[in-house]
């Protein structure tokens, strides 16, 4: 495998690893970001899902040596995922350290990052009883995985979120600057990610679509139960559909 080009950032504070439902688990960690003049810190998660021996992660952070070593002990780490075009500082990490294949949308991946397999819809995806959602309208590559397991998962990246309050991993400005822009919000849409990406009301049309309970999202607490009625609820308000 082809080393890639980009230095591998330090590990930030994180979380203890968590086990929301069964083979899928959680950690919060630190994002650090200079953006519209503006230094950020704020929180961050990875979801990990577990087939069999082998761990995908989606939304990677990397974790400190300890982190490292909990992690280990859930299986081999075989994958790392771009879901959102807006994240993927660690996935090179995980890639040149563990050997672990990198997966993308089509223009997406990180510079310097050599992508091992595309994502697309209906290809092959990197774990079993998954299907891809990719956002068709938008100016930032962003796709979903939906699990067919416990009632339907979603894992998402920015398009979805779920920030109830601030956290630790929060600087001050930051949590202020986000209350501000309408971050704190349950099952809500990235106020960001909307400007960054401007998605159109379709995409969130054929997303309301499919049959889900759960939603991991790479901002704010996993939505466990009910998450398609709530995320319903925020369609129809910022899209009117």
């Amino acid at each position: 495998m082809e080393h890639s080009n980009t230095p591998h950032l330090a590990a930030t504070p994180h979380g203890m690893i968590s086990e929301p439902l069964q083979n899928i688990f959680f950690v919060t960690g630190t994002r650090e970001w200079h953006f519209n003049d503006l230094d950020w810190q704020f929180s961050r998660n990875m979801t990990v899902v577990r087939d069999g021996d082998q761990l995908t992660l989606f939304n990677a952070v990397r974790l400190s040596d300890d982190g490292l070593k909990d992690l280990e002990k859930l299986g081999q780490i075989a994958n790392v995922v771009q879901v959102g075009g807006l994240h993927g500082s660690d996935d090179a990490f995980y890639r040149d350290v563990y050997g672990a294949s990198y997966w993308a949308q089509p223009g997406a991946g990180q510079d310097g990052v050599p992508v091992d397999r595309e994502l697309t819809e209906g290809g092959e995806l990197p774990v079993s009883g998954a299907e891809l959602f990719t956002f068709k309208t938008t100016s930032v590559p962003e796709c979903i995985f939906r699990l067919e397991r416990d009632g339907g998962v979603l894992i998402a990246c920015d398009a979805l979120q779920n920030y109830l309050k601030p956290d630790e991993f929060f600087s001050e400005q930051s949590a202020q600057v986000m209350t501000d822009m309408g971050f704190f919000t349950p099952a809500n849409v990235g106020p960001v990610w909307m400007q960054a990406a401007q998605p159109e009301a379709e995409d969130f049309r054929r997303l309301s679509e499919l049959s889900f309970q759960h939603v991991f999202c790479g901002h704010g607490a996993p939505v466990l139960e009910g998450a398609s009625e709530a995320y319903g609820a925020t369609f129809k308000r910022l899209f009117d559909i």
